[in-house]
């Protein structure tokens, strides 16, 4: 992760002091930096994509970055090195709330809550990179001739500022490295899971998926 810490924190205008324990900040705090360099081997790290994950498990399914919950922009009296990293200049509109129009599922909430900072330097493209699949198919051939399908695919993204959007979606967009495949044959067949995929700073892909 250190080789790519200066040139990250360079682009956000953090001050370049020595980093200390994520687990003092706030817990996207160490999601952001954590992902960003690929998830390292650290206790910190383990605490903060163990988070990562908990939260696209349902339910109720959760963006797993909520860049809004990290102060990159807070001042601290009498700041401690770690603080000082997070303390970046920088403007931004409040966060505020949305609604798509209901559907089969529900409503669909879109969040556009977003960093407090602008982060649409390509240093972010690792924000941005990340997926959510929610993923619901079924399949049925009842009585030997006719075959009943049924999916619910949602797909959750991340804009340029770090809002996250959850909006419709379909099978075959879901990435193949997900364990899901559309069947080929009629049959009985039923899948669900949450489907999360991100690349790091240095464009490493990851993957992680939920079955329930």
């Amino acid at each position: 992760m250190k080789p790519l810490l200066p040139a990250l924190l360079l682009s956000l205008g953090f001050s370049t002091a020595a980093v200390q324990p994520a687990a003092a900040y706030p817990v996207d705090c160490a999601i952001l930096l954590c992902l960003a360099g690929g998830w390292p081997g650290s206790a910190e790290c383990t605490h903060a994509r163990a988070v990562f994950i908990r939260r696209i498990t349902p339910w109720p399914i959760e963006p797993p970055l909520q860049i809004w919950n990290c102060p990159m922009r807070v001042r601290f009296p009498k700041p401690t090195d770690l603080e000082r990293l997070f303390d970046i200049r920088g403007n931004a509109p409040k966060p505020e709330w949305s609604w798509l129009p209901p559907t089969r599922e529900g409503p669909v909430q879109r969040v556009v809550n977003q960093a407090d900072v602008d982060i649409s330097d390509p240093a972010f493209d690792f924000v941005r990179s990340i997926r959510v699949f929610e993923i619901t198919y079924q399949m049925d051939q009842s009585d030997g001739s006719s075959c009943t399908t049924w999916s619910s695919v949602f797909e959750g993204s991340y804009n340029a500022q770090g809002g996250y959007s959850r909006r419709p979606s379909t099978p075959s967009s879901v990435p193949p490295a997900s364990a899901f495949r559309e069947p080929q044959e009629c049959g009985r067949y039923s899948y669900r899971s949450v489907f999360v995929e991100w690349r790091d700073y240095q464009g490493s892909y990851g993957s992680e998926e939920v079955h329930y």
